[in-house]
């Protein structure tokens, strides 16, 4: 094995890593394609590792794209206020850091649901528009529907990240193997 292998084989590993990496939060995700790339074409030069690398940049951007549309239409849909999103954010980061991944069952992958739709529920029923009436069941249910919205716009941008993730890896195999 050349020292050539061995750099794309670490290239792929790289990018392997982008899988999980998009479901779990604690990972960089789609923007390991481009390092795994990068690195394949610091070892091949640009006119053999140009299409993986290019490749892997376009994914990356349509992944900060749908992560930016699973996130915003759903609770814009519903109207939301900032605050929930302000709220989904800050329940991430407590759902992440906080007290959920002490939890026996789940951890950090349901203190990365569980965080959000608290959070975005909490931001949306403390600043909610006063016509839903008093702290009532309106307004307790119209938080709830936000914070819904927001938990299932993360799911979809995370699967579409996912699928994002095994065509950069395929196509680093097959372009790898086109150019090379």
């Amino acid at each position: 094995m050349t020292a050539r292998d061995g750099l794309w084989w670490a290239a792929l590993l790289i990018q392997l890593l982008a899988i999980p990496g998009t479901l779990l939060p604690l990972l960089p995700g789609l923007a390991l394609l481009p390092l795994g790339a990068g690195l394949w074409l610091w070892a091949v030069g640009w006119a053999a590792g140009w299409a993986p690398f290019l490749l892997a940049c376009g994914l990356l951007l349509l992944g900060w794209g749908a992560d930016a549309l699973g996130l915003v239409l759903g609770p814009a849909r519903l109207k939301a206020t900032r605050w929930a999103y302000i709220g989904a954010g800050l329940g991430l980061l407590v759902g992440l850091v906080g007290l959920l991944p002490a939890l026996p069952v789940g951890g950090p992958l349901l203190g990365a649901l569980v965080g959000p739709l608290l959070g975005a529920s909490l931001g949306e029923l403390v600043t909610a528009s006063t016509a839903l009436g008093p702290m009532g069941l309106l307004r307790l249910r119209r938080s709830l529907l936000v914070g819904l919205a927001v938990v299932a716009g993360m799911l979809v941008s995370k699967v579409a990240q996912a699928v994002l993730a095994l065509l950069g890896v395929a196509g680093f195999v097959l372009l790898t193997t086109l150019f090379a």
